[in-house]
Protein backbone atom coordinates (compact mmCIF):
# COMPACT_ATOMS: atom_id res chain seq x y z
CA UNK A 1 0.00 0.00 0.00
CA UNK A 2 1.27 3.58 -0.84
CA UNK A 3 1.16 6.35 1.79
CA UNK A 4 -1.99 8.05 -0.19
CA UNK A 5 -4.21 4.84 -0.08
CA UNK A 6 -3.79 4.95 3.21
CA UNK A 7 -4.70 8.59 3.76
CA UNK A 8 -7.95 7.56 1.54
CA UNK A 9 -8.69 4.64 3.81
CA UNK A 10 -8.71 6.78 7.20
CA UNK A 11 -9.99 9.88 5.20
CA UNK A 12 -13.06 7.43 4.86
CA UNK A 13 -13.10 6.09 8.09
CA UNK A 14 -13.24 9.64 9.45
CA UNK A 15 -16.32 10.62 7.54
CA UNK A 16 -17.77 7.53 8.47
CA UNK A 17 -17.12 7.74 11.96
CA UNK A 18 -18.16 11.67 12.07
CA UNK A 19 -21.21 11.12 9.80
CA UNK A 20 -23.69 10.52 12.98
CA UNK A 21 -22.59 14.04 14.40
CA UNK A 22 -23.06 15.99 11.43
CA UNK A 23 -27.19 16.15 11.76
CA UNK A 24 -28.26 19.36 11.20
CA UNK A 25 -31.43 21.19 12.34
CA UNK A 26 -33.22 19.97 8.75
CA UNK A 27 -32.37 16.53 9.86
CA UNK A 28 -34.20 16.96 13.09
CA UNK A 29 -37.86 15.05 13.34
CA UNK A 30 -40.56 17.48 13.02
CA UNK A 31 -42.90 17.70 16.15
CA UNK A 32 -46.35 18.44 15.51
CA UNK A 33 -49.52 19.10 17.77
CA UNK A 34 -52.45 16.31 18.68
CA UNK A 35 -54.45 19.01 16.24
CA UNK A 36 -53.16 20.73 13.66
CA UNK A 37 -54.71 23.20 11.02
CA UNK A 38 -54.12 21.88 7.09
CA UNK A 39 -55.58 22.75 3.82
CA UNK A 40 -57.82 20.01 1.68
CA UNK A 41 -56.26 21.14 -2.05
CA UNK A 42 -56.73 21.79 -4.60
CA UNK A 43 -59.93 23.43 -2.92
CA UNK A 44 -57.55 25.43 -0.24
CA UNK A 45 -60.47 24.75 2.41
CA UNK A 46 -58.98 25.18 5.96
CA UNK A 47 -59.73 22.40 8.23
CA UNK A 48 -58.79 21.12 12.01
CA UNK A 49 -57.14 17.89 11.63
CA UNK A 50 -57.02 15.38 14.78
CA UNK A 51 -53.59 13.64 14.95
CA UNK A 52 -54.70 10.23 15.99
CA UNK A 53 -51.69 7.49 16.51
CA UNK A 54 -54.66 4.87 17.33
CA UNK A 55 -55.94 4.75 14.12
CA UNK A 56 -54.23 3.49 11.31
CA UNK A 57 -55.89 5.02 8.20
CA UNK A 58 -56.95 8.40 8.02
CA UNK A 59 -60.26 9.51 8.13
CA UNK A 60 -62.72 12.14 6.58
CA UNK A 61 -66.13 13.60 7.09
CA UNK A 62 -68.00 12.59 4.25
CA UNK A 63 -71.36 13.17 3.33
CA UNK A 64 -74.07 12.15 0.95
CA UNK A 65 -72.10 9.31 0.04
CA UNK A 66 -73.08 7.58 -3.67
CA UNK A 67 -70.93 4.91 -5.42
CA UNK A 68 -70.75 4.81 -9.44
CA UNK A 69 -68.84 3.47 -11.87
CA UNK A 70 -66.87 5.26 -14.20
CA UNK A 71 -64.80 4.05 -17.04
CA UNK A 72 -65.24 0.87 -15.58
CA UNK A 73 -63.98 1.98 -12.41
CA UNK A 74 -65.48 2.42 -8.98
CA UNK A 75 -65.59 5.95 -7.77
CA UNK A 76 -67.35 7.33 -4.88
CA UNK A 77 -68.98 11.16 -4.95
CA UNK A 78 -69.28 13.01 -1.57
CA UNK A 79 -69.57 15.99 0.21
CA UNK A 80 -67.59 17.59 2.80
CA UNK A 81 -69.11 19.68 5.01
CA UNK A 82 -67.16 21.82 7.44
CA UNK A 83 -66.56 25.06 8.92
CA UNK A 84 -63.66 26.50 7.38
CA UNK A 85 -61.31 27.44 10.26
CA UNK A 86 -60.06 30.57 8.55
CA UNK A 87 -63.10 32.38 8.14
CA UNK A 88 -65.65 30.37 10.13
CA UNK A 89 -67.95 29.55 7.76
CA UNK A 90 -69.93 26.36 7.04
CA UNK A 91 -68.56 25.04 3.39
CA UNK A 92 -70.43 21.97 1.37
CA UNK A 93 -67.98 21.14 -0.84
CA UNK A 94 -68.29 18.42 -3.40
CA UNK A 95 -65.87 15.76 -4.36
CA UNK A 96 -65.63 12.73 -6.86
CA UNK A 97 -62.86 10.34 -6.54
CA UNK A 98 -61.28 6.52 -7.74
CA UNK A 99 -61.80 4.04 -5.05
CA UNK A 100 -58.56 3.00 -4.49
CA UNK A 101 -59.71 0.17 -1.73
CA UNK A 102 -62.28 -0.27 0.68
CA UNK A 103 -61.71 -1.30 4.60
CA UNK A 104 -64.09 -3.17 7.04
CA UNK A 105 -64.62 -1.12 10.53
CA UNK A 106 -65.35 -2.79 13.03
CA UNK A 107 -67.92 -0.66 15.88
CA UNK A 108 -70.24 -1.11 18.78
CA UNK A 109 -72.80 -0.73 15.87
CA UNK A 110 -71.16 -3.47 14.52
CA UNK A 111 -69.05 -3.87 10.94
CA UNK A 112 -69.19 -2.10 8.28
CA UNK A 113 -67.25 -1.38 5.07
CA UNK A 114 -66.01 2.49 3.60
CA UNK A 115 -64.59 3.82 0.67
CA UNK A 116 -60.88 4.78 0.59
CA UNK A 117 -59.70 7.54 -1.81
CA UNK A 118 -56.61 9.64 -2.33
CA UNK A 119 -56.65 13.32 -1.27
CA UNK A 120 -54.09 15.91 -1.06
CA UNK A 121 -53.40 18.20 1.95
CA UNK A 122 -51.19 20.50 3.17
CA UNK A 123 -49.83 20.44 6.38
CA UNK A 124 -47.28 23.47 7.70
CA UNK A 125 -45.29 23.87 3.75
CA UNK A 126 -45.75 20.45 2.14
CA UNK A 127 -48.35 18.72 0.39
CA UNK A 128 -49.27 14.99 0.69
CA UNK A 129 -51.23 13.00 -1.57
CA UNK A 130 -52.91 10.39 1.08
CA UNK A 131 -55.48 8.27 1.37
CA UNK A 132 -58.51 8.38 3.60
CA UNK A 133 -61.48 6.33 4.55
CA UNK A 134 -64.76 8.41 4.08
CA UNK A 135 -67.44 8.38 6.68
CA UNK A 136 -70.05 10.73 8.26
CA UNK A 137 -68.54 12.11 10.89
CA UNK A 138 -70.93 14.69 11.95
CA UNK A 139 -70.75 13.58 15.61
CA UNK A 140 -67.18 14.29 15.88
CA UNK A 141 -65.44 17.10 16.71
CA UNK A 142 -62.60 17.02 14.07
CA UNK A 143 -64.31 16.84 10.57
CA UNK A 144 -60.54 14.95 9.62
CA UNK A 145 -58.55 12.50 11.61
CA UNK A 146 -54.80 11.77 10.76
CA UNK A 147 -54.08 8.11 11.35
CA UNK A 148 -50.50 6.42 11.62
CA UNK A 149 -50.29 5.60 8.07
CA UNK A 150 -49.89 9.56 7.28
CA UNK A 151 -48.32 10.27 10.64
CA UNK A 152 -45.06 8.34 9.68
CA UNK A 153 -44.78 10.88 6.80
CA UNK A 154 -45.62 13.98 8.89
CA UNK A 155 -43.44 13.63 12.26
CA UNK A 156 -44.07 12.85 15.99
CA UNK A 157 -47.40 13.69 17.83
CA UNK A 158 -46.79 15.60 21.28
CA UNK A 159 -50.10 15.24 23.23
CA UNK A 160 -49.18 18.73 24.90
CA UNK A 161 -49.61 20.51 21.82
CA UNK A 162 -51.46 22.28 19.26
CA UNK A 163 -51.42 24.03 16.30
CA UNK A 164 -47.14 23.70 15.45
CA UNK A 165 -47.46 24.62 12.25
CA UNK A 166 -49.30 26.69 9.79
CA UNK A 167 -50.08 25.49 5.97
CA UNK A 168 -48.37 27.81 4.00
CA UNK A 169 -47.93 25.55 0.48
CA UNK A 170 -48.11 27.39 -2.63
CA UNK A 171 -51.15 28.25 -4.84
CA UNK A 172 -50.83 25.43 -7.44
CA UNK A 173 -49.66 21.90 -5.75
CA UNK A 174 -47.42 19.56 -6.29
CA UNK A 175 -47.73 16.01 -5.80
CA UNK A 176 -45.09 14.63 -3.28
Amino acid sequence: MTLSVVQRIAAIILVLLAAPFAATAADKPRILGWVEEGLLLPERVSVKMKLDTGALTSSMDARDLERFERDGEKWVRFKVQLKDSDTGKSVNIPFERQVERNIKVRGAGGAERRPVVSMQMCIGDQVYDEQFSLNDRDKMIYPVLIGRRTLEHLGAVDASQTFTLEPRCAKRPTKN
